[in-house]
């Protein structure tokens, strides 16, 4: 015997009884289709966004890669047991370094040639550009505090201390590293520093050694390789080119067999020697010399921003081509950082 309830939906729907209920089977056609539409699995659709030309990866280690299509330009180190963080490899055009760690005759007492780095000597009479003695004062990364990707640059901006030997903080710096595209896989790296003194006024005492340092690859340097420098007023080599006051100086030279390629330490004249002195050495170094003619204050609470620039180009120095590089540099605004 069938259910009350299942004989009165029979009857309900008995073909005699379909005409009267003409609107109720498309209705339940309609819901079931609507339930099977649901039950279907939805497709995905694949709507990829352009990846950025330059990019800044964060590594293991403590390092960052700045790449453009992957291929690594340059590497900032930040780790906390080094004397500071540099910058190692600089890849020129051909994706070769054109920096070295320490210098190749003498690498124990010059090992705080770190490739590209920032350091001072006389910091309130403290040296904060050696390795080696006791009485070194450290710089000490604390955090990055960005990472930045895009079509034209790639940059990281990191916050670190000036510590005494005693642990004191004389300084606090933010730091951007920036990459910025050219053509034939050329570029040019920008350095934007921020020093604050927080508590005390910090003396950057008189002297040749600082503010920032570049150690070429050995087949660079004239004494080992056959390279050249040059400044922006034409003059050439150690013999020309040593403590000189110049807006760029260009270390060119080697780097394979018949692979020429150079970089060009600029000085922004927003910093306040500029034109600065270049330290410039056959040997295979350069430096800006910030102080090179006398002390800079900075009181308590105060800052003191420095810009410096670095072309990574193909062949060697030409002049018109560098000067052509060096003005928009001129003309560049030192980085916002911020209160």
């Amino acid at each position: 015997m069938w259910p009350q309830g299942y004989a009165k939906t029979s009857r309900a729907f008995s073909s005699e009884n379909l005409q009267s209920h003409g609107t109720i089977l498309p209705l339940l056609l309609l819901i079931s289709f609507s339930w099977w539409c649901h039950a279907q699995p939805k497709a995905v659709v694949f709507d990829p966004r352009p990846v950025p030309h330059l990019q800044a990866i964060p590594l293991p280690h403590d390092q960052v890669s700045i790449q453009r299509h992957g291929l690594e330009r340059l590497r900032y180190h930040f780790a906390p047991s080094l004397h500071r963080p540099f910058i190692y490899p600089v890849n020129g055009p051909s994706g070769r370094s054109l920096t070295r760690m320490g210098h190749p005759h003498d690498p124990i007492s010059h090992s705080h040639h770190n490739s590209v780095w920032i350091s001072h000597y006389k910091v309130n009479g403290i040296d904060f550009w050696g390795d080696h003695g006791p009485d070194k004062g450290r710089i000490l990364h604390r955090r990055v505090e960005k990472l930045e990707d895009s079509n034209t640059h790639a940059a990281v901006t990191t916050f670190s201390h000036w510590n005494g030997p005693d642990g004191t903080t004389l300084l606090e710096e933010t730091r951007r590293i920036a990459v910025e595209d050219r053509t034939d896989g050329q570029y040019l790296i920008i350095m934007d520093l921020k020093l604050k003194a927080p508590n005390t006024r910090v003396t950057l005492g008189e002297t040749p050694f600082g503010i920032l340092g570049v150690r070429m690859a050995k087949s660079l340097g004239v004494n080992d390789g056959g390279g050249r420098i040059t400044n922006a007023e034409g003059q050439v080599n150690e013999k020309e080119v040593f403590w000189k006051k110049t807006r760029w100086v260009d270390y060119s030279g080697q780097i394979a067999n018949g692979v020429v390629e150079g970089l060009t330490l600029m000085d922004h004249p927003g910093n306040p020697n500029h034109p600065s002195a270049f330290h410039v050495r056959n040997d295979g170094w350069m430096g800006a010399c910030l102080t090179f003619e006398g002390d800079h204050l900075i009181r308590p609470g105060k800052s003191l921003q420095l810009r410096y620039g670095i072309y990574v180009h193909s062949g060697l120095a030409n002049t018109k081509i560098l000067e052509a590089e060096w003005k928009p540099f001129s003309r560049s605004k030192p980085f916002d950082f911020g209160k």
